[in-house]
C-alpha cells in the first residue's frame, strides 16, 4: 500500500470508543481462521473507517512471486494450477507482501466479482486466457463488503460457495477456470435497511452491534480528532504512528504465540453447553467459539483459555446465531451470562 493512500486513512489507534468492533477486527487478523467479522450499527459509527483504518496494522505474508492471486508457497496443496506446476519443478520465487483490506462494491456484477474466461480463445486454441476478479485479488486478504445486507442474492450466493470451498470457480459454455479464494470477510451493515439473509449471516465468525456514543466528553474527543484528521492527515498519522506501531507489534506476536495456546476441557465444556442452551444451529458456532477464545488469550499474551476469554468470545460468536432472539444487546448478553454459569 502506497504512503499517499496510508495517508489518507485515519488512524486504527484514534478511534475513539468501539472497542468491540476493534477487538473483532484486530482478533480476525491474528487468526483468519475465526471467519470474518460482521458490523451492524447505525450511520456514523466509524464503522467503515474502521475496517479501512485496519489494513495499515495489517502483518506481512510470503507469496509466489508474481501470482495475481498471492499464493502461499508453504501450501501447494491450495495453489493455483500455475504455481502447483511452478512448485512441482522447483521453479517456486517468493515474495512478501503486506495483506490488504479489498473492497467489493454493493452494486458489483458477477463478471466484477468472479472474474471473465475469454471463451473465443479458449474454443479457438485451448488457451484458458482469465481476467480476474475480486475474488482473485481478495485470495489471502480481507474481503470488505460496505452495507453487505444489501448485496444482489446471487453475489451473495457466489460468496457462499467461495467461502465455502476456498476455490472460486467459474464456468462458461463447458469451459472452466478456478483459482484459490481464500479470504476473510468483513461486513458492515446499517440494521435500519433490512436484514441479512440467515444463510450469509452464519458465515461470520464474529457479529458485534455497535450505537453511537452519548457520553458528551467522548464525543466531543470524536469531533476532535476528526477535525485535526481533516485538517492536517499527515500530521496527525504521525502523531499517532507509534500507537499503530505498537498494536501491529502486538498482532505479530499474537499471531507467533496462538499455535502455543491450549485450551482445557472445562472450558471447552462450557461452550458447548452454552451453544447447547442457547439453541445455537450446527456446530459452527462452537468451533468459532473455540478459535476465538484461543485468539483473545493469545491478544493478552497468554498460553491458557480463561473463563472471561470464552465470555468474550460469547459475546462476539453467540448473538447472530442464537435462534429466533433480536439483537438486543442487554437482552442477548444477559442470556449469553446465563448460558455460561
Amino acid at each position: 500500500m502506497s504512503e499517499k493512500h496510508n495517508r489518507l486513512l485515519f488512524p486504527f489507534s484514534a478511534i475513539v470508543g468501539q472497542d468491540r468492533m476493534k477487538t473483532a477486527l484486530l482478533l480476525n487478523a491474528i487468526n483468519p481462521s475465526i471467519g470474518g467479522v460482521l458490523i451492524r450499527g447505525e450511520r456514523g459509527t466509524a464503522k467503515s473507517t474502521a475496517v479501512r483504518s485496519l489494513a495499515t496494522l495489517l502483518p506481512e505474508q510470503e507469496t509466489v512471486l508474481g501470482c495475481p492471486y498471492g499464493c502461499d508457497p508453504a501450501r501447494p496443496e491450495a495453489m493455483c494450477g500455475e504455481c502447483r506446476q511452478k512448485y512441482a519443478a522447483g521453479e517456486l520465487q517468493t515474495a512478501r507482501r503486506q495483506m490488504r483490506v479489498v473492497e467489493l462494491p454493493v452494486s458489483a456484477t458477477e463478471d466484477k466479482v468472479v472474474g471473465t474466461l475469454d471463451i473465443g480463445a479458449a474454443i479457438k486454441n485451448g488457451d484458458k486466457q482469465f481476467e480476474p476478479g475480486v475474488l482473485a485479488e481478495a485470495n489471502r486478504n480481507i474481503l470488505y463488503v460496505d452495507e453487505v445486507n444489501l448485496l444482489n442474492d446471487h453475489i451473495v450466493d457466489v460468496l457462499l460457495d467461495s467461502a465455502a470451498m476456498g476455490l472460486n470457480t467459474v464456468e462458461r459454455e463447458g469451459i472452466s477456470f478456478s483459482h484459490p479464494a481464500n479470504f476473510i470477510l468483513v461486513g458492515t451493515m446499517n440494521p435500519e435497511e433490512g436484514e441479512l439473509r440467515p444463510q450469509l449471516l452464519d458465515r461470520f465468525g464474529l457479529c458485534v452491534t455497535i450505537q453511537g456514543i452519548q457520553d458528551p466528553t467522548v464525543r466531543l474527543e470524536i469531533v476532535k480528532r476528526k477535525m485535526a484528521f481533516d485538517a492536517d492527515p499527515r500530521g496527525f498519522r504521525t502523531a499517532w504512528q507509534a500507537a499503530d506501531d505498537r498494536l501491529r507489534k502486538k498482532i505479530i506476536t499474537a499471531k507467533d504465540l496462538l499455535p502455543q495456546v491450549k485450551i482445557g476441557d472445562d472450558m471447552l465444556r462450557k461452550i458447548v453447553d452454552s451453544c447447547i442452551s442457547l439453541n445455537v444451529d450446527g456446530h459452527r458456532g462452537d468451533i468459532a467459539m473455540v478459535k476465538t477464545a484461543r485468539t483473545i488469550a493469545a491478544y493478552g499474551g497468554r498460553t491458557d483459555v480463561t473463563a472471561d476469554d470464552v465470555k468474550e468470545a460469547a459475546e462476539m460468536v453467540l448473538p447472530h446465531r442464537m435462534r429466533k432472539t433480536p439483537f438486543t444487546q442487554t437482552g442477548t448478553a444477559a442470556m449469553i451470562d446465563k448460558s455460561l454459569q
